[in-house]
Parts: C-alpha cells; sequence; structure tokens
C-alpha cells in the first residue's frame, strides 16, 4: 500500500517539478527576449532622432533618364532621375516634389503615363544606359495618385527597364521593355506583356540570356503594331561588350503576342545599341539609329513599316560611347526630323540623310532625354546629365531648372576653414565642385554659394589639414591638379612614367591621399603607390605594379573570352587592373595599405620598401573578383584595419566588410545589421571613441556603435539613395555625405553618438556634452521677391545644439485611456465618467525643460519642448530674454518678450522635467561655451555700459508699460462710464461735463503716447511720440552687437523727459476717472466693471 501510493506522488512532484522549469525557462526567454526587444526599440528611438540635412547644391543638378508630361495639363511634369528618384512638378518647374524618397529604389529609367487617366503613371527602375556608374532598377511601379503612393508591380530581376507603353484604349494592357542586368546574365529580360493591368506578366520576346529590349515604339494609328530594338551587352569591371547576335530589330502586328526581325537592308555584322523611333505624322516610317563595331554607326530608315531599310547616313552618338547615349527621338510637328542623344543633340531635317549639331549655347552637354508639346512646335524639354532645361525657340535660347539637387557624388573631401568649414566633391560629368557648409544669412545656402573648382568629370578631392587655401582635385583617370584658393590657379601635378616604364594605369576614380603625419605628404595610386613631400611638386613611386597587371581582353565577358573582332569598347572607363583605395595609420607613418579593383590587398610596414600581398578571396566569403572600394587603418590601433569591398560588377549585390585585430593576419566579416543587397561604399571612424563608425552603402547610411559588431540603419533625413562617400569634419564633429543623385548632406554635431550604447539607452534621461555655440548676427539673405524656384538649403538651426535623451516619454491620461480602449477591440468600452474626462482636460501639459545659466549661476533662459520619447535636439538661440510686464489681457500663449544676445563666455544648461505641474531635475549643469566669431571693424567706446542700459531701458518700458495699461483701463472705464450716462437718476448734467472734459484729457494724452490719429489716417507725418523715442533707443540693441550709441542713449534721455511729463498728467487722469466713476454710482448709474 504505502509503495503503490508512493509512486503516483513520485510522478505528480516530477511532474511539478517539470512545470516549474519549464515556467522559469519561459518566463528567462520571455524576459530575456522583451529585453532584448526593448533595448533594440530604445536604441532604434535614439538613433532616429539624428537627422540629415540636405546642403545641396543644384546649380549643376544631375542626370535625367525621362520626362512625362501630363497631357491634360502641361504644367504638370513626372521626371525620372537615373540615380536621384522620381519628381513631379505641378507648376511647370517652379517648384518640386519627391515622389520616391521612401521607396526601395533610387536608380529610375522611364517613366509613362496612362493616355486614358494621366493620374495613373507607370515607373521603370533602372536606368537604361551601359555607364559604368548606372543605377540598379527594382522593377515597374505604378501609381494610382498622381505619384502620391505606388505600388510594386513585380519584374523585380529585370534591374534595368527601357520602356513602357500603356494601351491607347485598355489601361490593362501595359508592354514594357526590359534590358535586364548589366553585370550580368539572366533575370528579367525580353518583352513583357500584362492584360490585366500589371497583376501577371508574361515575357512574349526571349531572345537570349544577355539580350533585352532596348527600345519600343507603338503605331499611334494601330495599337496592335508594335516595334521593338533588342541589345545584347554585358559590362564588368574590365570591360564593356556593347553588341552581339542577340541585337536586332522586330515587329509585332497582333499587339505584342509574337514578334518578327525586320531586319531586311540592315548590316550584318554585331551591332549595339539602337535608337528607334516611329513618325507621329506617318506612322509608316520608321528611323533607327544603330551601333556597329569600333564605336562606329549609321542611321537607318524604313518607309513601309519595317519591310525594308535604308542606310541614310553613318551618324552616331560619340562622347562616351553609344551605349549612353543614341536614344532617337521623331518630332511630331516637322515630318523627318529627327533628334539623336549625344554629347550634343544630332538633328537631322531630311529623315536621317545629314545632321547638324543643335544649337546648345549655355545648355550642359550629354543628352538623354527629349520632350514634346503638342501644340507647340518651338518647345523642347530636355533631360541632361546636367539637369532639365526649356527651349521655347527651338533651341535658339535655353532655361535651364535650377532647383534640382541632383548632383552625382563620387567622394568628397572637408577642409578646416573657420568659421564655417567648406566640402568639396568630384562628380559625374559635373566637375570638382566646392562650397560652405553653412552660410552667415538666414536664408541659408544658395546656388550662387558654390563654384566650379576644376573641370571634367570630377573625381577623389583633398584637403590640406591646417591650410584650407590648399585644395587638390582631378578630373576622371587621375588628371590630379593642386589649386591654391587664394588665386584659383590650378597647377598640374598628375605623377608621370619614367622613360622605358610602362604606362600607368589610372583608375577612372584614382585614390589620393594626404598623410596623418605630415601635411605637405601625398599618396597617389595607379598600379603603384607614389609619395610626394612637396605637396605634388615632385613624385616618387614606393611600390611596384601592386595589381594582377592583366591583358583585360584576355579576360571572359559575356560568359568567355571573345574575339578582338568582337564589340569591344573600354573608351571611357577606368583602365585596369589599378590601385582604388589607400590608407596610412595615423600612429605609424610607415604603415600603409592599397586595395586594387582586381581584388588584391597590399600592405606594408617599412614605408613601401617591401609589401605584404593578400587576394580578396582569402576573406571569408569574398568572392576573387571583388573591387577594394575602401580601406582604412583604425585611427586608434594600427593593428586593427577594415576592407569594404563591392562585387556589384559581376551581378552580386551583396555586401563585403571585413575588419582585422592582427595587422592583417587574419580578417573576420562584420556585416551583422547590413541587409541582403545592400553594396557598402565607404567606412569612416570616429576620431574620439573607436568603437564608433559609420558606413556609406547603396541604401543610406548604417552606423556601429561596438566597432563593427553590429550596424544599425541611420538614415533619418536621408532619400533612398546611394552613400558614396562620408567624411568627418573633426573640429564641428560633423558627419558629411556625398550622395550618387542627391547632392550632399550633413549631419551636424553628432558626438552625442559616443556615448549612446544599447545600456546606455536604458537610463531615464541623458543630456550630452554641447559642442562650442558660434555667435554672430546672422544676416538677412537675398530678398523675398526671388519666386518660388529660388533655390536654398536649409544651415542648421542658429545658436547653441542642445541633444538629450528620455526613455519614456510622459503619457497624458487621456492617451493613456485611448490605448486601453483600442487593446479592447471588440469588447465593450466602459464609458470613463464625467471626473475623469474633466481631468483629462485639466491635466498640464508634460515637458521637458532644458535651463540655461552664466557662470555665476543666474539663470539666462529657460526651453520648454514636449516630453517625448528618444533623442530630442533643440537650438537656444543665444539671447537673453527681457520682459518688464506679463498682460493678462493677452491673447498669446507666451509672453512678449525682448531677447539680446547674451556676452561670449561658458555657460551651463541642464535638464528638467515637469509632470502633473511638478518641476524636478533629470540632469545637473553641464559646462558649453559661446564664442563670438564675428567683430565689427569699429569698437564702440560706450561697449562697457551696455548692460547697464540694458537695464535702464527695461525699468523705464516697465514703468510705460505699467502707465498705459493704467491708461489704457481707465480709459476703457471711461468710454464705458459715457455709455451709462444715460441711466443715472440725479445729476446727469454736472456728471456728462466732468465725463466729457476726461474725454477731452484722454484724447491728449493718446495724442502724446500714440501721435495724432487724423494724420496717421492719410499718412501725414508727425511729432516723435514717447513709443518711437523708447523704440528707437532700444534699437541700438537689436540686430548688432555694436550700439548703443550716443545716439540711442539721447533718445533714451528723451523718453525719459518726455515719460515724466505724462506719467503725471496720467496719474491724474486715472485718478479723476476714479473719483468720476464713483460720482456716477452714487448718481445711480450701473456699476462698471473691469
Amino acid at each position: 500500500m504505502y509503495i503503490d501510493g508512493l509512486i503516483p506522488k513520485i510522478i505528480v512532484m516530477k511532474n511539478i517539478f517539470s512545470h516549474l522549469v519549464c515556467t522559469y525557462l519561459i518566463l528567462i526567454f520571455s524576459f530575456s527576449f522583451a529585453q532584448s526587444n526593448e533595448e533594440k526599440t530604445g536604441l532604434k528611438s535614439a538613433l532616429n532622432g539624428f537627422s540629415f540635412r540636405s546642403i545641396g547644391p543644384a546649380f549643376m543638378s544631375g542626370r535625367i533618364a525621362d520626362i512625362a508630361i501630363d497631357p491634360t495639363n502641361q504644367n504638370i511634369w513626372y521626371v525620372a532621375v537615373g540615380s536621384g528618384g522620381t519628381w513631379k512638378t505641378t507648376n511647370a518647374g517652379t517648384t518640386w516634389t519627391p515622389l520616391t524618397d521612401d521607396e526601395s529604389f533610387y536608380s529610375t529609367g522611364c517613366i509613362t503615363l496612362d493616355p486614358s487617366n494621366s493620374s495613373v503613371v507607370w515607373l521603370g527602375t533602372g536606368e537604361n544606359v551601359g555607364g559604368r556608374h548606372v543605377g540598379i532598377g527594382h522593377g515597374i511601379y505604378r501609381s494610382s495618385d498622381g505619384g502620391s503612393s505606388w505600388q510594386d508591380m513585380g519584374l523585380k530581376q529585370s534591374e534595368h527597364i527601357s520602356k513602357i507603353i500603356v494601351h491607347p484604349n485598355d489601361s490593362k494592357t501595359i508592354w514594357v521593355a526590359s534590358q535586364g542586368p548589366l553585370w550580368s546574365s539572366g533575370g528579367e529580360r525580353g518583352l513583357y506583356k500584362s492584360t490585366d493591368g500589371g497583376k501577371t506578366w508574361i515575357n512574349k520576346l526571349n531572345i537570349n540570356e544577355w539580350t533585352g529590349v532596348t527600345d519600343l515604339v507603338i503605331d499611334p494609328t494601330n495599337p496592335d503594331v508594335l516595334y521593338l530594338a533588342s541589345w545584347q551587352r554585358h559590362r564588368n569591371v574590365a570591360a564593356h561588350m556593347g553588341g552581339g547576335p542577340g541585337t536586332s530589330l522586330y515587329k509585332s502586328v497582333d499587339g505584342g503576342e509574337t514578334w518578327f526581325k525586320i531586319d531586311n537592308g540592315l548590316p550584318s555584322s554585331n551591332m549595339g545599341k539602337i535608337g528607334l523611333a516611329i513618325s507621329p505624322i506617318n506612322p509608316e516610317v520608321l528611323y533607327a539609329a544603330i551601333e556597329l563595331d569600333r564605336r562606329k554607326g549609321a542611321v537607318y530608315r524604313s518607309s513601309n513599316s519595317g519591310g525594308s531599310w535604308t542606310k541614310m547616313s553613318d551618324t552616331v552618338s560619340g562622347g562616351t560611347g553609344p551605349h549612353y547615349y543614341q536614344e532617337l527621338i521623331a518630332s511630331p510637328h516637322h515630318f523627318d526630323r529627327i533628334y539623336l542623344m549625344n554629347v550634343r543633340a544630332l538633328v537631322s531635317e531630311d529623315g536621317g540623310k545629314t545632321f547638324y549639331t543643335m544649337s546648345e549655347a549655355n545648355k550642359h552637354s550629354d543628352n538623354h532625354s527629349l520632350t514634346f508639346k503638342k501644340d507647340d512646335p518651338n518647345y523642347l524639354l530636355f533631360g541632361t546629365d546636367g539637369g532639365i532645361y526649356e527651349s521655347f525657340d527651338d533651341s535658339k535660347t535655353w532655361k535651364f531648372v535650377n532647383n534640382l539637387p541632383l548632383t552625382q557624388f563620387y567622394k568628397l573631401a572637408v577642409d578646416d576653414a573657420a568659421p564655417f568649414y567648406n566640402i568639396y566633391g568630384g562628380t559625374q560629368d559635373n566637375n570638382t565642385q566646392g562650397g560652405p557648409s553653412r552660410t552667415f544669412r538666414t536664408n541659408g545656402i544658395t546656388n550662387s554659394d558654390w563654384y566650379v573648382l576644376l573641370g571634367g568629370d570630377g573625381h577623389q578631392p583633398a584637403t590640406e589639414p591646417g591650410n584650407p587655401d590648399i585644395v587638390y582635385a582631378q578630373w576622371q583617370q587621375g588628371n590630379l591638379y593642386r589649386i591654391d584658393k587664394t588665386t584659383m590657379e590650378a597647377i598640374y601635378i598628375k605623377p608621370q612614367s619614367g622613360i622605358g616604364e610602362p604606362y600607368e594605369r589610372y583608375n577612372w576614380d584614382a585614390p589620393i591621399l594626404v598623410s596623418h603625419h605630415d601635411p605637405k605628404r601625398l599618396y597617389f595610386g595607379t598600379q603603384r603607390v607614389w609619395r610626394s613631400d612637396d605637396r605634388g611638386d615632385s613624385w616618387s613611386a614606393i611600390s611596384g605594379d601592386l595589381t594582377k597587371d592583366q591583358e583585360r581582353l584576355t579576360l571572359p565577358i559575356m560568359g568567355r573570352q571573345q574575339s578582338f573582332d568582337n564589340p569591344w569598347d573600354v573608351y571611357a572607363m577606368s583602365t585596369y587592373n589599378t590601385i582604388t583605395s589607400l590608407s596610412e595609420s595615423t600612429t605609424n607613418p610607415d604603415l600603409l595599405y592599397a586595395g586594387t579593383d582586381d581584388g588584391i590587398i597590399q600592405y606594408t610596414n617599412d614605408g613601401g620598401k617591401t609589401w605584404t600581398k593578400m587576394a580578396v578571396d582569402k576573406l571569408p566569403g569574398s568572392p576573387a573578383t571583388a573591387f577594394v572600394n575602401d580601406i582604412k587603418v583604425d585611427l586608434h590601433n594600427d593593428q586593427v584595419a577594415y576592407i569594404a569591398l563591392d562585387n556589384h560588377k559581376y551581378g552580386d549585390y551583396a555586401p563585403y566588410l571585413y575588419k582585422t585585430t592582427n595587422g592583417g593576419k587574419k580578417w573576420t566579416s562584420i556585416t551583422n545589421g547590413i541587409p541582403k543587397g545592400t553594396l557598402v561604399w565607404r567606412i569612416v571612424q570616429d576620431h574620439v571613441n573607436p568603437k564608433l563608425m559609420f558606413l556609406g552603402t547603396e541604401y543610406g547610411v548604417y552606423v556601429s556603435l561596438d566597432q563593427g559588431d553590429q550596424w544599425h540603419k541611420f538614415s533619418t533625413g536621408l532619400p533612398t539613395i546611394s552613400v558614396r562617400d562620408l567624411a568627418i569634419q573633426k573640429r564641428e564633429n560633423d558627419l558629411v555625405l556625398a550622395t550618387f543623385g542627391r547632392s550632399f548632406y550633413v549631419l551636424d554635431d553628432y558626438s552625442p553618438l559616443r556615448s549612446i550604447t544599447a545600456e546606455s539607452v536604458d537610463q531615464t534621461a541623458m543630456l550630452f556634452e554641447t559642442r562650442k555655440a558660434l555667435q554672430y548676427n546672422p544676416i538677412r539673405g537675398g530678398t523675398s521677391s526671388q519666386g518660388g524656384s529660388f533655390f536654398t538649403a536649409k544651415n542648421p538651426d542658429y545658436g547653441a545644439l542642445f541633444t538629450f535623451y528620455l526613455k519614456d516619454g510622459h503619457k497624458s491620461i487621456k492617451a493613456t485611456r485611448q490605448k486601453k480602449e483600442k487593446e479592447k477591440k471588440t469588447e465593450d468600452i466602459v464609458f470613463p465618467g464625467w471626473e475623469a474626462l474633466d481631468a483629462e482636460m485639466q491635466e498640464p501639459k508634460a515637458q521637458a525643460i532644458l535651463v540655461i545659466q552664466n557662470e555665476a549661476g543666474e539663470v539666462i533662459d529657460r526651453i520648454y519642448t514636449p516630453h517625448k520619447k528618444g533623442i530630442q535636439r533643440v537650438s537656444w538661440d543665444l539671447r537673453q530674454p527681457y520682459v518688464s510686464v506679463a498682460n493678462a489681457d493677452s491673447k498669446r500663449e507666451s509672453l512678449n518678450t525682448f531677447r539680446l544676445n547674451v556676452a561670449p563666455g561658458i555657460y551651463t544648461v541642464s535638464l528638467h522635467q515637469q509632470i502633473g505641474g511638478q518641476v524636478t531635475e533629470l540632469i545637473g549643469p553641464q559646462s558649453f561655451e559661446v564664442d563670438r566669431v564675428r567683430e565689427n571693424v569699429l569698437k564702440n567706446p560706450l561697449a562697457d555700459m551696455r548692460q547697464d542700459y540694458i537695464d535702464q531701458l527695461m525699468a523705464l518700458d516697465m514703468e510705460i508699460d505699467l502707465a498705459s495699461h493704467s491708461f489704457k483701463k481707465s480709459s476703457m472705464h471711461l468710454k464705458t462710464l459715457l455709455k451709462a450716462l444715460p441711466f443715472v437718476d440725479t445729476g446727469q448734467k454736472d456728471l456728462s461735463s466732468t465725463l466729457h472734459s476726461l474725454r477731452d484729457r484722454m484724447h491728449a494724452i493718446n495724442r502724446l503716447l500714440e501721435g495724432s490719429s487724423s494724420k496717421a489716417e492719410v499718412g501725414e507725418k508727425d511729432n516723435l511720440t514717447l513709443s518711437y523715442r523708447l523704440y528707437f533707443a532700444a534699437n541700438g540693441l537689436m540686430g548688432n552687437s555694436y550700439g548703443p550709441t550716443p545716439l540711442h542713449m539721447e533718445s533714451f534721455e528723451v523718453a525719459k523727459t518726455l515719460f515724466a511729463e505724462l506719467k503725471t498728467m496720467i496719474d491724474s487722469f486715472v485718478s479723476d476717472v476714479k473719483t468720476a466713476s464713483a460720482e456716477m454710482e452714487t448718481a445711480g448709474a450701473p456699476v462698471v466693471l473691469d
């Protein structure tokens, strides 16, 4: 019995124990998960509080792929930007709205409006050019509300969509010309058709793995007839092959269901990119601009709907190469006038027999798109590498759209000019540009603040520490110059090979490095590393060839080695087997790293005498073909280094980022947190906290707080855009970005990030160190009459920038109730009761308060902000508020204050919170400096009297306000007594005389205070009033740091004298009104309520 009874008890105990253990483990796991989640949420909230600031420029804009004009309202344009998203104007370019900043892509190639409903917009992503810097697309998108929102319609593997045509009578039928991937085979390439509005797609013409469709036109009289141009092409790091047997012309007569070649009369050799056009006036006439071998070409014409072709001329797009242009457009206004997109657009008036170069005075070159207005034969709208241009007189003159900040920057550099540093950037086809990080003007940074530092395609610039007058800039393939900004003279300092040496191979974007150890020392990369110790006046090579030194034409392209007779084109691209990145240790001048475009990393510990080589495929998971985008030696430990690799030119968009902690002996991948398909461009490290790092990627910026172990998206304020380079301005702790299609961005003072960790965000509050605040009087910039198209970019907020963090924002009683009610979903919601609702309405607003004090501990100012979770950044304008009186009758939410500059010096800021009316301190005082950065040439001999003058001025102002208030109250009382006069029982005659006598005195006083009302009515001049005298006295302090002058002090003394006389009159008037009021009440008048 005993044993039998024991067994169930043991089993029961085991079950209980097991249940408790499981419960305990679940609780631990749940707690850990919740804690981890909470940390992530807190960290994300903190990081999202930092926002980038767009600074332009727009004075040279950027590459335009396509433009569509709304036929129902020709003031509405949609613009597909090669690598800057999609934009819309509703006023013909006066103002612009970006439409795709929050989408997954930034590169767009074509845009089409539904002929049946122009608010339906179809967008093809990825550019239709074969350039070395082409942007990658993410498929096709549709908007049904004029671009306000977008729906992903598929074809995600297309990468480059050339053209979209919507059926003129059936919105559900759409044809898409997909060129397919440039860097690899396969993908979704061909002619795709949908008959269900884009829900499904069928490839109606699949030619081969390297061939897609580059152009597509439709017969305007018969939508079943379509024509297309196919294009076989492939590009990799080493070379471009721009043609092949897959290139041809095709026709469909059944709405794109089937296709047949129309090549009768076309050349038999390999053809490259084809521009195709159909005459809108006679659709039986077709035109084709065809690229042929070795960058040659010809224009063909068909007069029988493609039945046969006639060669008209040997015309072809030149410049960068036909792969970059070659779009062909037929005029809707002039039969047989065709435009061939080119460096300078070519025009034929005879169907292609002869061409002339279009007049492009004061216009950017490199044309890609042309749009017409159907009712204006003189109107042309061009999209170029330098933005949008309009002509209203058939190309005689051009109007530039100068308010689109779309510049494609490859690399950047910042100097240390004071008080505001400058930013320099090398651009795609828009020179090397320079301009300020901020200005003294209230309207911010304008196009006129920017300038061209050096011509050509700009590439990596550099600056000399401590000497902002020296800047290095280069145009493509290593053409390096040193610019002296005092004269803007540029001297050519490109290193040269010696007699009998192999020619130097310069990368398109050759690396330059200014030494940490000597600002006169430069390093420059070809296939060798060059060193100069005299700012480039002379050079010596400190390495041999550090690359694989291959013959590029022996390397596979289109899947195999190709014959020399095939359509190779390496003209407008980098030489191959070149150095792409250089880095120097901050602690050891002999430690250098070099990376190449062919997958080699080399380093030296002896200043270049010997080099240690490593192929990138030795790195974990790295392909052998990876291009070295960046190498950085750790700023704090020369045994640590970082490498960013890029394999996108082999169709691989994965992030490759590595770190060594033992001088290059072993490398580990550090890509945690970086999404797949996000290639990495550039990495920088904070100069104070070694754990803080920033990463520029194909889709924004990432930050690491633990030296690369984990990355977090850090792109608040940025559109979806490729960030090709980033740099830190150390004095200001600013992070500066060079984007490839949206110009420059700045994160002002990122230093609070040094204190942010997954652990620190668990604190109740943090108040971060404040950088030196620069004091000056902002000057008025521009005018208020420059028109809506005038481009400006914002300065940072003036003053001291305070940054603080709150772990939890205060939730009001109302918000708490609403959240609980929302969670109940379908359950009954209990009425809270009137008292509870009243309590909600009467609850004081919760606020965070920043208290600023001077060195003496006196409170100078308080800043009130919402009490909310996460990071807040608030600027103080370096002014102290002065207020003499608080008027209870005022409807303003805050008191009217007189704010004057504080004196330069040391101040403190502390953080408080006000909840339920109770104020508590969260973080005690922290010091910061206010530094005056602009001084007047003239010194005020009365400067020492300034504060005493302010005190006297405010005291007089208070006396005048009190007297004026008393006078106004008595005046209103008097006016009411006059209204009550008919209701007195006795003595009306005497009371009337008394009141009207008081009324005359009231007008006399008011005239002394405010002037003559009748003169004011017609604008006649009047004697200076007390109010004006006081205003003039105070004006000596406003908007300047010089005053007051004797003139202002004299006005102050006059005001004092006038007020002394006036106060006696006011006091007597107030007293007599009180007496009259008492007499009126005695006589039976109603009581007057003030």
